[in-house]
């Protein structure tokens, strides 16, 4: 639990087993992003074809689980260069969700976690109320896409 310097407001972001409990495995979730960015810069052709996603949600999606997955591998393996890049993605998902406040998903706003510097509580934050609300901004058919460690038996 932290609380805001200007209200002592107590703020309940969720600790990262919780935010996680229901993300891909790192890899499988790294791929995923790494695809998305290529599709977002234009580097590889969107394969979907099902309903166009809103561009919006779809950015705001890409920086969110890029953020959790900095934040994750920096969980995994703590270090300047790891918490680094996950206080720089998570400060770009802050930065995206002021300009954009109708697509922040949790129960506080953005600079409501204003003691950790590194804004990693409102990406746990985020990403465990997007998780809860479906995933939007996501293509449908990645929503769908089976653990294939199980058929392989991994």
């Amino acid at each position: 639990m932290r609380v805001t310097p200007n209200t002592a407001e107590a703020i309940d972001a969720p600790p990262p087993h919780e935010a996680y409990a229901n993300a891909p495995d790192l890899r499988r979730e790294m791929h995923q992003v790494l695809a998305l960015g290529a599709e977002r810069d234009g580097r590889q052709v969107r394969t979907v074809t099902g309903p166009p996603v809103d561009a919006t949600a779809a950015e705001r999606a890409w920086l969110l689980r890029r953020a959790a997955l900095m934040d994750r591998m920096a969980l995994d393996g703590p270090g300047p260069g790891p918490d680094g890049a996950a206080a720089q993605t998570a400060e770009q998902l802050v930065l995206y969700d002021r300009r954009h406040p109708g697509l922040v998903a949790g129960p506080h706003r953005p600079d409501a976690i204003t003691l950790d510097s590194s804004r990693r509580p409102y990406v746990r934050q985020e990403y465990a109320a997007w998780t809860a609300a479906g995933r939007p901004g996501t293509h449908q058919e990645e929503r769908r896409v089976p653990d294939l460690r199980y058929r392989a038996g991994l």
